[in-house]
């Protein structure tokens, strides 16, 4: 079994990496960094000036696949709420420890424990971006961009609760109507006005049908406001909505439905303009991606359990890109977004023994 130095990444733990913290989020980028260059790695920075700097850590290249391992370097926890460390004989539990600070870890003791047996590494190169728990909004343009260089990856976010990887995962987008209408006194001139409030009803329902629950896809409008008062015929309203869908007929089902919708006045007299868009596309299952399974099996002697997530991370990016890919390599854990954060010794482990085969395997040409 590996052996892990929860002290070290005790270190990396207690540095409070809030998104929106950039000082902590490099500080940890930082640390991360050294950890590779100690192991041969070239270090591109992609400096940004409201969020941490992105980090693109390359090895040495010989001809051949490329792999890349990515992760992400902030956490959701604001300073003061939840950066302490702590274990038991089964966990360990701290903001990050499997979303995913400690799935970052994973890769690089596999790296290491390579680097000790072959003195050198080609070939597989670490993204580590700094927004992911808040959309990826700025790295996703980045992500995409080099995803186009790698044959295959392996994403870090945390390991399903029988260690499985994730094939597939829903597409996700965050859309808002605004809508304009006119005022008018309720009680005097009634027939003058334009409902804005009546026009987003109209809307939000027509919006929820659209909802597939046998196919997977979702939309639902978690946000609404309108209108200045009882007396008042609403001049104006909002609506905030979120799209989730597992295939892209789906995707493009709803957005032609939403296009529609929003271009439709169902109120004579309002206008309503959309904003918003998809923030990652769906990661589906492909060909592709059951042949660099079918490689693992096969040379690291393994079944490797798979599932799919309805929640999104930046393994939707690149799999967008044509790359073959897989999620949740990190170790095993629950309780992540809440105070309760915790990974499992035992999984952290044996994800570094599996995740060193697969590193292993792949430089020898054979995944």
């Amino acid at each position: 079994m590996a052996s892990i130095n929860f002290a070290e990444l005790k270190k990396i733990i207690e540095i409070n990496s809030w998104t929106k913290n950039k000082e902590g989020v490099d500080r940890n980028g930082e640390i991360f960094a050294y950890w590779m260059e100690e192991l041969g790695y070239t270090l591109t920075r992609y400096p940004r000036e409201e969020i941490g700097d992105h980090l693109h850590l390359t090895s040495a290249y010989k001809d051949g696949k490329k792999l890349l391992l990515l992760g992400h370097l902030d956490t959701v926890f604001p300073p003061d709420t939840f950066e302490k460390f702590s274990e038991d004989e089964a966990w360990i539990y701290g903001p990050g420890v499997c979303d995913m600070k400690g799935g970052n870890y994973v890769a690089l003791q596999a790296l290491r424990t390579v680097h000790r047996k072959l003195g050198k590494i080609h070939n597989i190169d670490f993204l580590l971006v700094s927004d992911e728990e808040t959309g990826s909004d700025d790295s996703k343009h980045l992500s995409a961009q080099l995803a186009k260089e790698y044959d295959c990856c392996m994403v870090f976010e945390a390991a399903g609760v029988h260690d499985e990887v994730v094939i597939g995962r829903k597409g996700v987008g965050t859309f808002f109507i605004d809508i304009e209408g006119i005022a008018a006194h309720a009680g005097n001139h009634y027939d003058k006005g334009a409902d804005a409030n009546r026009e987003a009803a109209e809307k939000l329902l027509r919006l929820v049908a659209l909802t597939d629950l046998e196919k997977g896809t979702t939309v639902n409008v978690g946000k609404m406001h309108g209108g200045i008062g009882a007396n008042t015929i609403s001049p104006k309203a909002h609506l905030t909505f979120e799209l989730r869908y597992t295939n892209t007929n789906e995707r493009d089902r709803v957005l032609a439905a939403i296009d529609k919708i929003v271009n439709t006045a169902y109120v004579d007299g309002t206008v309503s303009v959309l904003s918003g868009g998809i923030q990652r596309d769906v990661m589906q299952p492909t060909p592709e991606q059951a042949a660099f399974v079918e490689k693992i099996n096969q040379h690291c002697n393994v079944t490797l359990p798979t599932e799919k997530r309805g929640g999104v991370s930046d393994a939707n990016i690149i799999a967008s890109q044509g790359v073959p890919t897989l999620d949740g390599w990190g170790p095993y854990g629950d309780g992540d977004h809440t105070v309760h954060e915790r990974a499992n010794k035992k999984s952290f482990e044996e994800r570094i023994v599996l995740v060193t085969k697969v590193f292993e395997h792949f430089l020898e040409g054979e995944i």
